[in-house]
Parts: C-alpha cells; structure tokens; sequence
C-alpha cells in the first residue's frame, strides 16, 4: 500500500464520488441488467455505467478508474468486451488502518 497514491487519488472529487458509489453499488446502479447476464455486483461495476452516471466522457472515466487501480482501491474484471470495476476492501482497511495510526 502506497498511502501517498491513495490520497492522491482521492483528491479528486468524481474518483471519491466512485468509491462511494462502489461500496453499495445496488443504490447507485440498476443490477437488472447484470443479473440478465448472468453476472452481479459481486464482479463490480461495468464502465459504461460509471460512465453514465458520471456524466463524464469515456476517456476522463477510464483514467480515473486506472488511478484508483493503481492506487490499489479498485479491482478490474474483463468479461468480454466490458471492464467491471469493484473495491478493494483490503487496501481500504489497510488505508484506513494507516490513517487512524499515522494521524
């Protein structure tokens, strides 16, 4: 764990906006159509509806879905085509674990 990458990457507010979305996706996104493939999201959260939520483009998306991966807070799953994103909740404890010790 980097925590100098993590808080970097949360310093943005859409990839903050991200996280939170992820930790309860149901409340955020529609899993009807996950469920019609045979998916939940337990894989996480396709990029397209991220996306669409947001309001963001395509491109300003994915780059800050990468700096969260990067910074070990997401997780990614290719199935197909499509890029599903979900937290890592590991590197989040371990980060909130480094705050409450360090500050």
């Amino acid at each position: 764990m980097d925590p100098l990458a993590i808080y970097k990457a949360l310093a943005n507010p859409a990839r903050l906006q991200f996280l939170q979305w992820l930790k309860d996706p149901a409340a955020h996104f529609d899993e009807d159509a996950y469920r019609q493939q045979g998916l939940g999201f337990h894989i996480g959260v396709c990029v397209g509806d991220i996306r669409s939520r947001s309001g963001l483009s395509q491109s300003v998306v994915s780059s800050y879905l990468q700096t969260l991966r990067d910074a070990g807070l997401l997780e990614s799953e290719r199935i197909g085509k499509w890029t599903y994103y979900r937290r890592n909740e590991r590197t989040i404890e371990a980060f909130a674990a480094h705050v409450r010790d360090a500050l």
